[in-house]
């Protein structure tokens, strides 16, 4: 386990959060984008969701961080990832990329390494199917969700090496999520995993992209503390989760329900309660 200091000083951001209330710039999946709102509002964030060409490059200079999420892939909306993650990059600002479905297709395969090309990201947040397509690696990916053999097949251990070796390829810290979370920075002897979250979360469209924005939140306030603050998204997003469950199996919701009751959690969340409730643990 992480020490309690560090476990302290990890969410203690989601105070920094809420005192600083970032602008977070998202270019995200048109399926998810409400969602993506409403979990940057959740935390203390504010958001703002501009993909066009003409303006991408002025809104990224006035947030604190840009999200970029290849969801709902097309050659417009790649440009303007790229022109508004250059933009943010040249500043100084935190980029956190999102390679919805990488492996799936050539196009999302490639887009995705356009972006890691073009842009300083500073995040890889995924799961373990596409970031072994990432990694050149053989993968088979069930649409935007990981397959079941990557799923089941390779364990807390398969994804600390295919994060560490996405991290050391690419300079970003890799966030691999799935049942219990890993976030490695390519130095094997500091990776960490994040054993929150509840099976409700794969059930719900979003989940995931929310997890993104949420990451580019607490990456906004600690582009300093680039590992801690992708831990405290991982720790605040899995423990909310955990929370909307027991409301759910408590008044007999649904996934619908616990999609408004993760948000909820998430707009309750403060730092004793994160720090009280992640079960982080240092894997090297």
């Amino acid at each position: 386990m992480v020490s309690h200091d560090e476990q302290l000083g990890i969410a203690m951001l989601s105070r920094t959060v809420r005192e600083q209330r970032p602008l977070v710039h998202c270019i995200t999946n048109y399926v998810t984008v409400n969602d993506c709102a409403n979990a940057l509002l959740a935390v203390g964030a504010a958001p703002v969701m501009a993909d066009d060409i003409d303006e991408v490059a002025e809104i990224a200079g006035l947030a604190q961080a840009v999200v970029l999420n290849i969801g709902t892939l097309n050659r417009r909306t790649l440009a303007s990832m790229v022109a508004a993650g250059q933009c943010a990059s040249a500043l100084g600002r935190s980029v956190v990329l999102d390679p919805v479905g990488a492996g799936a297709s050539r196009m999302r395969t490639e887009a995705a390494w356009t972006l890691l090309r073009d842009v300083r990201v500073s995040v890889v947040r995924g799961n373990l199917s596409e970031v072994k397509a990432l990694l050149g690696e053989a993968a088979v990916t069930r649409g935007v969700d990981a397959a079941e053999e990557d799923i089941r097949g390779e364990g807390v251990c398969g994804a600390a090496a295919a994060a560490n070796a996405l991290a050391r390829r690419s300079g970003a810290v890799v966030a691999v999520t799935g049942a219990t979370d890993v976030v490695a920075d390519g130095r094997a002897e500091y990776t960490l995993a994040v054993r929150n979250g509840h099976p409700l979360l794969a059930r719900m469209t979003g989940s995931g992209c929310m997890l993104t924005a949420v990451t580019g939140a607490f990456c906004a306030v600690a582009p300093e503390q680039i590992f801690r603050a992708v831990a405290a998204a991982l720790g605040a997003m899995g423990l909310a989760g955990e929370q909307a469950a027991a409301r759910a199996e408590r008044d007999g919701g649904g996934t619908g329900s616990f999609r408004v009751w993760l948000i909820d959690a998430l707009s309750r969340m403060d730092e004793a309660a994160l720090a009280g409730g992640m079960k982080l643990e240092r894997l090297a």
